[in-house]
């Protein structure tokens, strides 16, 4: 019985579903492709030796999904939904890369730029910016939620459609190139072997953590999450508690939009964190946060990011075109709908019972 006990615990935690995925993932790539695992040391004339391969590419390619995913956790376990956070990455893009160019978007960086590697605007200046835009779109959202009582869907689907267009207007129609060695260093640079995305990632995790986990405002989150009204008759002002959890996940759309443009040495308003919404609910899904709100897990969330940038990966070591992954990820989300629906949460239900029975009956 102690051992069912066990069994059950395990199943039931928010973990146990994507680590499984995950580990399915990384087994079929060590059947079909073992050189997946490989891991070299690349010299870089600037950044030093650091770690290369897939494994690293995982990490370090995921983690403007990962970072959206810990911000969408924390509105969907209020009940609530970010559409937006794809257009929250190409507006923090833009207005970093726009800042670059002393122009402010009205012509390309002139030669002497490129040749000085030199910007009028101090990098501190930039990142500050590309933080305020993304906590002004959080807070946008937040405010139409939580004051104007807009339901979520749309009141996010309102920046979705408008966002890409005020990153185009920023950026004045075009995709700026940027040449600025300081601003790759956020996406490109290296720490000790591992890629700086992988450590800010880290200390996002860990502060988001501290004030879910360390405060009352997680218990406060939930308990929006599962009955807003109860709430606030209990004494919680739950529109600051759901404002928060927008302005949050703004704040880290802003972060992984700087990654973003960083990794990528440009900004494109019109294909910049294109999809990253739908793939950040699928994590946060996959990590075991109901769409209904209630009690969430970020780490969780956080490996159902990790899993589906490994099957990314995995679909691209394979040589499926890149017009194909859309296709391919239909597949997966498929199975993860399928994997929580309600039947396949009966049926796992009455197999474990039915074991434990089987069990009991023999001791």
């Amino acid at each position: 019985m102690k051992q069912m006990s066990f069994l059950r615990r395990i199943r039931d935690s928010r973990l146990f579903w994507p680590l499984m995925a995950w580990f399915i993932i990384l087994l079929f790539n060590a059947i079909v492709k073992p050189s997946f695992f490989k891991l070299s040391i690349m010299p870089d004339p600037v950044y030093g030796n650091h770690l290369y391969g897939n494994l690293i590419d995982i990490f370090n390619n995921g983690a403007p999904l990962i970072l959206v995913s810990i911000g969408m956790t924390l509105v969907i376990a209020t009940g609530g939904i970010d559409l937006s956070v794809g257009a929250v990455i190409a507006i923090s893009a833009a207005m970093g890369t726009v800042l670059i160019n002393p122009a402010l978007g009205q012509k390309l960086i002139s030669n002497e730029i490129l040749t000085r590697n030199a910007t009028n605007t101090p990098l501190p200046l930039i990142i500050l910016a590309d933080l305020a835009a993304g906590t002004l779109c959080g807070l946008w959202n937040g405010l139409l939620v939580s004051r104007a009582r807009i339901q979520p869907m749309v009141a996010t689907l309102i920046l979705m459609v408008a966002g890409r267009g005020i990153a185009q207007l920023i950026t004045g129609g075009q995709i700026m190139t940027i040449y600025y060695t300081p601003y790759f260093w956020f996406g490109n640079g290296y720490i000790l072997g591992l890629p700086v995305s992988i450590y800010i990632v880290a200390l996002v995790f860990i502060l988001v953590w501290l004030l879910v986990r360390k405060t009352a405002i997680g218990l406060f989150i939930e308990s929006v999450g599962t009955n807003a009204r109860s709430t606030y008759y209990s004494g919680i002002n739950e529109q600051n508690v759901t404002l928060l959890a927008y302005v949050v996940c703004g704040i880290c759309g802003a972060i992984a939009g700087l990654i973003f443009s960083s990794y990528v040495h440009s900004a494109d308003g019109n294909n910049n964190g294109m999809y990253y919404e739908l793939d950040a609910i699928l994590a946060v899904v996959m990590g075991g946060t109901l769409m209904t709100g209630g009690r969430f897990s970020i780490f969780a969330s956080i490996i159902g990011a990790v899993v589906i940038w490994t099957f990314t990966v995995t679909v691209y070591s394979l040589g499926v075109p890149a017009n194909a992954l859309l296709a391919a990820k239909a597949v997966l989300v498929l199975v993860v709908i399928l994997l929580y629906s309600d039947f396949a949460r009966r049926l796992r239900y009455q197999l474990f019972e039915r074991r434990g029975s089987h069990h009991g009956t023999a001791n």
